[in-house]
């Protein structure tokens, strides 16, 4: 039993400006988390799921929320009843266009910057096609579901039976190894890596 004063909330990570919060999906044995990017301009959250009423409280008194982005459509979690409470707009992305299971106020495509520092990067062969990867700033990379990591300090691949194309799943993930100036590897699901970023991928790489 939990003391009673405790709860799930948000959590800050390595830059004063960030934050997660996280469910544990006993199916998977692993933790589902979410994102916020706190910012001047108006604060993204990323694949969000549902807030606790504490959290709610954080998120308002840090200005709420402006953007949420969604790195595929198996990540949607709580972003409709999030979107829908704050009138924050959906991004999402543009290889699912066409079948997106909700209403998406952009569509995110390689190689465009969503807001000043916030790069999208776009991933092949994983389970849904176009699944995004965001570099915040070039340090920090923040993955979907292709990277993910079942144990602390190192990541993984999503199982073969998940991908698309396996071939093309790996050449994604020799993309985000050959990103020069990642510490930080954010992942939806499961442990994040914030020291060695660059490092943790390219181990992974060669496990492919």
């Amino acid at each position: 039993m939990l003391p009673y004063d405790a709860e799930i909330t948000m959590k800050s990570l390595h830059r004063p400006d960030l934050y997660s919060w996280s469910c544990f999906n006993p199916a998977r044995n692993i933790d589902f988390n979410g994102f916020a990017w706190i910012r001047p301009e108006g604060n993204i959250l990323i694949d969000p799921v549902a807030l606790s009423n504490h959290d709610w409280q954080h998120l308002e008194s840090l200005g709420g929320v402006v953007w949420i982005i969604l790195t595929n459509s198996d990540h949607l979690r709580s972003a409709k009843e999030i979107a829908n409470q704050t009138y924050a707009k959906i991004a999402g992305p543009a290889g699912e266009k066409e079948y997106f299971p909700i209403v998406c106020d952009r569509w995110l495509v390689d190689g465009e910057e969503f807001v000043p520092g916030l790069k999208v990067i776009e991933m092949q062969g994983s389970k849904t096609p176009g699944e995004l990867a965001l570099l915040l700033e070039e340090t920090t990379l923040i993955t979907g579901d292709l990277v993910r990591a079942r144990s602390a300090g190192s990541l993984t691949l999503l199982p073969d039976d998940k991908l698309l194309n396996r071939d093309e799943a790996v050449a994604s993930v020799r993309r985000l190894a050959g990103l020069e100036k990642v510490e930080t590897v954010l992942v939806g699901d499961g442990w994040s890596v914030f020291r060695d970023g660059k490092e943790r991928l390219q181990e992974l790489l060669a496990t492919l």
